[in-house]
């Protein structure tokens, strides 16, 4: 199956793709078992269940690994978030693109913020890292890898619409294939992006707003789970944890629910 075809074409569907997001290979197949069409990764569940904060801590080739081992065991498409690459220079980011492409991604995550401190890179800027490397995949046979243009205005501007319709028309025009806008949820601001940036829109989960239906109404294309399903696990492992501690007694693990 040509993965990276097919995760391009579930964003051109009616129906919003509902990507789950994945932090190792066991929840990756636990998300394509459940009947997932795809599997975006999280950087933050990936960093967090290695002990590292988020933030590109964990190295490049770590993450670049990862996504090998969960591409050769999952048959759906996986997308991989690269935060803003790894790299200080463009060379080295259209590197890693093409690394994690190699690696049998069908796309990434790539974040127009800076690291420490963090702020929004010059539009100009990030839009000309997008054209290199789009190009770049297309000069290397990775016609149609989907290359989610994430801007985290809605993270760092207090009035973020204007910014936010700005980058998503600039990243159009370098070759993004979509644009995430995590932090986004009112319903007049989704829709004026929608109509205003012709990419497909990626929203991501967040305190209600969770209903995959009425964001499809809204024209959202993508809807992320983002962390929040590794940051449930992990809560759930803490707390059988501490439960299996205070007991001594490791009756709670047979009980009905435990498994789930």
């Amino acid at each position: 199956m040509n993965t990276i075809r097919v995760f391009d074409d579930l964003h051109r569907k009616d129906e919003l793709l509902f990507l789950g997001n994945a932090w190792d290979v066991m929840s990756a197949l636990a998300l394509a078992k459940a009947g997932f069409k795809a599997i975006g990764t999280t950087s933050w569940g990936v960093a967090s269940t290695r002990g590292f904060a988020d933030g590109e801590r964990i190295g490049f080739e770590v993450h670049v690994e990862l996504i090998r081992a969960i591409a050769s065991q999952v048959s759906i498409p996986v997308s991989a978030d690269i935060e803003a690459g790894y790299g200080a220079d463009t060379e080295t980011v259209v590197s890693h693109v093409l690394r994690i492409a190699e690696a049998g991604a069908a796309g990434i995550n790539i974040e127009d913020s800076s690291k420490g401190p963090r702020a929004l890179k010059p539009l100009g800027e990030q839009a000309a890292l997008l054209y290199a490397i789009r190009s770049a995949l297309d000069a290397n046979g990775y016609d149609g890898f989907f290359m989610n243009a994430r801007t985290d205005t809605y993270l760092l501007l207090e009035q973020p619409l204007g910014e936010t319709i700005a980058r998503g028309k600039a990243y159009a025009e370098s070759g993004a294939s979509g644009l995430f806008v995590p932090g986004l949820r009112e319903e007049t601001d989704i829709a004026e992006v929608v109509s205003g940036v012709s990419l497909p829109l990626n929203v991501m989960s967040l305190p209600g707003m969770t209903d995959a239906v009425r964001l499809q109404e809204l024209g959202v294309k993508r809807f992320s789970i983002g962390n929040a399903f590794s940051d449930a696990a992990t809560a759930y492992v803490e707390a059988m944890a501490a439960e299996l501690w205070r007991l001594r007694d490791t009756s709670a693990l047979y009980e009905p629910g435990a498994g789930v």
